[in-house]
């Protein structure tokens, strides 16, 4: 990379902060564009402590394109932008954010994507890390960019990085000893605009392997089963569903390991703090992970009996007059919603709605049978959310405004021994800036109900 090119980096979030911090020590001739003109350009200083750079916000002149040697992408940012499309018809080198931290990091590389599950599965398999080795870097989509650690790593570190379909969109040389993939069902077709194109981002992290390393797989996933064919490295299947001739899958309540015609009991679904068939497959594939990084069985059963449920995924928050409340912010879409709605064994009443992604609620809807007792809907698609449950016979829902209405109903109509869920379906832009704060106020609101209690 040439030390005259321009380098702009696009989105001035915790991602574009991170690269910035990176290459500001090797590159004077930096811009940190923002496309939104009204970013606190004084806070973002500050964030950037001594960067030399330059800011610039709203648009892009015609003189900095000309110049631009590498484009550094932050993750939210769509590679469909118009000026994004010019400067790769230039021939100008586009990297996402995780490429340029996996440029500048040390070490080995685990690397997991799905439409769901892969926050769950990355945390595990970085616990499961760190009960082996001393240097354990845990980043990517889970909330701390690449380009913030990578200049920690060294060469006996291993970083175990959650990879989006849009970092993965992006790559170039991204190269992990272990990928995954734990499943793809429809999600984010606002911005990859097929299921084909969906499917291919999620296939690009193992793009770079070789046959002397390992890609992880979910059988039950059709798709799967087809991009398998891409792969050369050697493939290691996970099911909940049956059981494999070779790899990992759950048999009644043990998690089983076979290979060569032998059965290795790693250990039971009762030997873990997280509930649902789905946090089975997550913890099969960190397992599966963290034998393809030879960490020992010990080490990994210690790991799995002290693992906790990550934030926001079907986390416990508190019981309220014999009632059970659950945030399960990060749940985004139908499947991730599906699998919560699952993981219910009572009476529940579900908190709905949000951001219009494009998805449909079909399959959704029909999980509600016996589970579900009322359905609360907020947001932007609270009107086609019901208009999918009139659809399928289910009248039990009820539109509300706000998250405080909401909780404020499931107080007054839940009654001791079923649960309230928070699992949204939808993204929750527009009501909040992330499903990280969606989460947090349903906690906090939770937490000050009278009689709450741990």
């Amino acid at each position: 990379m040439s030390k005259d090119g321009l380098i702009i980096i696009v989105g001035a979030g915790k991602s574009g902060i991170a690269a910035a911090g990176l290459l500001k020590n090797e590159y004077t001739n930096i811009i940190l564009y923002d496309g939104n003109r009204d970013t606190d350009i004084d806070a973002l200083k500050a964030k950037l402590g001594d960067f030399n750079g330059r800011i610039v916000l709203g648009e892009l002149s015609e003189e900095d394109l000309a110049e631009c040697t590498l484009l550094v992408v932050s993750p939210g940012v769509p590679t469909d932008l118009p000026f994004i499309i010019k400067l790769k018809q230039r021939g100008v080198t586009i990297w996402g954010e995780a490429e340029l931290g996996f440029r500048y990091s040390k070490g080995r590389l685990a690397a997991i994507t799905g439409t769901n599950g892969k926050t769950t599965t990355t945390a595990l398999l970085g616990e499961i890390m760190k009960t082996q080795y001393e240097s354990v870097f845990v980043v990517g989509n889970i909330g701390i960019p690449y380009t913030e650690k990578a200049p920690e790593t060294v060469d006996e570190s291993v970083v175990v990085a959650e990879m989006s379909s849009f970092q993965l969109e992006s790559i170039d040389a991204f190269h992990p000893q272990v990928s995954m993939i734990l499943n793809i069902t429809p999600d984010h077709l606002n911005r990859h605009h097929t299921m084909e194109n969906y499917a291919l981002a999620k296939a690009n992290i193992m793009c770079n392997q070789t046959e002397s390393e390992t890609c992880i797989l979910n059988y039950e996933d059709e798709r799967l089963r087809e991009i398998s064919k891409r792969s050369k490295a050697k493939i290691v299947w996970f099911s909940s569903v049956r059981e494999l001739e070779e790899g990992y899958f759950l048999r009644g309540e043990d998690i089983v390991f076979r290979e060569k015609g032998v059965d290795y009991v790693v250990c039971t679904i009762y030997d873990m703090n997280i509930i649902g068939r789905h946090n089975y497959e997550n913890a099969m594939a960190a397992i599966a992970g963290a034998r393809a990084l030879d960490v020992s069985w010990d080490n990994i059963r210690k790991a799995l009996r002290s693992f906790e449920a990550v934030e926001h995924r079907i986390e416990y928050t508190a019981t309220v007059n014999g009632v059970k409340y659950y945030n399960d912010s990060k749940g985004t879409n139908p499947d991730a919603s599906i699998q919560a709605v699952r993981a219910m064994t009572s009476k529940t009443i579900l908190i709905g709605g949000g951001y219009d992604k494009g998805s449909t609620y079909d399959e959704w809807i029909e999980e509600f049978d016996g589970r579900i007792k009322c359905l609360l809907l907020m947001g932007q698609t609270a009107k086609s959310i019901a208009e999918c449950c009139d659809k399928h016979g289910f009248k039990d829902y009820v539109f509300v405004e706000s998250m405080e209405e909401a909780v404020e109903y499931a107080y007054k109509h839940a009654k001791s021994g079923e649960a309230v869920l928070l699992s949204p379906c939808c993204a929750s832009w527009g009501m909040f800036k992330n499903y990280e704060e969606r989460g947090r106020i349903f906690k906090e609101l939770v937490r000050a109900l009278p009689g709450a209690g741990k």
